[in-house]
């Protein structure tokens, strides 16, 4: 129980931070996105080298290499395609806020979780729930409209609410150590960009050149090393059906901050649109509230018995 307490409050307080690193896009202008996403890989590994040497060690590191993936071509194939992965959300993460993407961003983080309760059962064999069923058809119905109504669905939507889910399930699957598994993949990541911030140079030239880049991005990286590992030592304790229930507090945020932050603009049809998956969120929260009341229903009559 203290193990499950444990991950809740790691996942809400890293769906908090995460809320909060949306914001250094617009922070850190006139920097693009990628040029944002480059130094956010960055200043990340030295931001988890804080963490990493005073907890596991960086010997931990290497374990994972040699007993984790070891000479396992299939786990080492698996593993770099989830690092591709990451990546790959990391830099839409720093690019949609600056390229008017911010609202379809919360719509794919919107459908993530669902995504992930259905992978969860399909995948892991994780049960549903008949609420969390009808959540997902309510959803369903979302997205149908958005369909509907735009002919398209944006493709940032769709890579993080297709994709994502894919990393951190492959993750728990393989039992790759949260920290460990993130401190590889910012390594492999951080590579090629730094080869781009060093050919790009531009940047070097602008955060030179304005103090406040010079706190603003050791903090991008401390907030990014503790909200990602966060964020992926609480899927390891918690099951995926109330990580996923949690991880709408992320899409929450980042749609009032595209909407009262960025002004971007909702028309009366969008909302046809988030509705049903707004109310997909409130099922989920009762049958959440649900499965703890039965817990705690249980666990007082057994004390009752013994």
């Amino acid at each position: 129980m203290k193990l499950m307490a444990q991950g809740v409050l790691l996942c809400l307080f890293s769906q908090c931070l995460f809320g909060v690193l949306y914001l250094f896009s617009l922070w850190l202008r006139p920097l693009n996105g990628t040029d944002i996403f480059a130094w956010r890989m960055v200043t990340m590994l030295f931001g988890l080298a804080l963490i990493v040497f005073p907890t596991v060690g960086p010997r931990a590191i290497l374990r994972l290499m040699k007993e984790n993936l070891g000479n396992n071509l299939s786990r080492w194939t698996i593993f770099l395609l989830g690092t591709a992965n990451a990546g790959s959300q990391f830099w839409l993460f720093m690019w949609a806020p600056v390229n008017n993407e911010g609202i379809n961003i919360a719509m794919g983080y919107f459908l993530f979780p669902l995504v992930m309760a259905i992978l969860g059962r399909i995948w892991l064999k994780e049960p549903l729930s008949h609420i969390q069923k009808f959540a997902l058809c309510l959803a369903a119905c979302g997205v149908a409209h958005e369909l509907w109504h735009t002919q398209s669905f944006s493709w940032t939507s769709l890579w993080v609410c297709l994709m994502y889910p894919l990393y951190y399930l492959s993750r728990k699957k393989m039992q790759i150590p949260a920290l460990q598994g993130i401190t590889l993949d910012i390594c492999l990541i951080s590579i090629p960009c730094f080869i781009y911030l060093i050919y790009q140079g531009n940047s070097f030239h602008l955060i030179a050149g304005e103090w406040r880049y010079w706190y603003l991005l050791p903090a991008l990286g401390i907030v990014s090393a503790i909200s990602l590992s966060a964020n992926l030592k609480s899927s390891q304790q918690i099951p995926i059906s109330l990580f996923a229930l949690l991880s709408y507090i992320e899409p929450a945020l980042l749609f009032l901050i595209s909407l009262f932050w960025l002004n971007t603009e909702v028309s009366p049809s969008d909302y046809l649109t988030y509705i049903p998956i707004w109310a997909s969120l409130i099922l989920l929260g009762v049958n959440g509230l649900i499965k703890n009341r039965d817990k705690n229903n249980r666990s007082l009559v057994c004390k009752t018995d013994g």
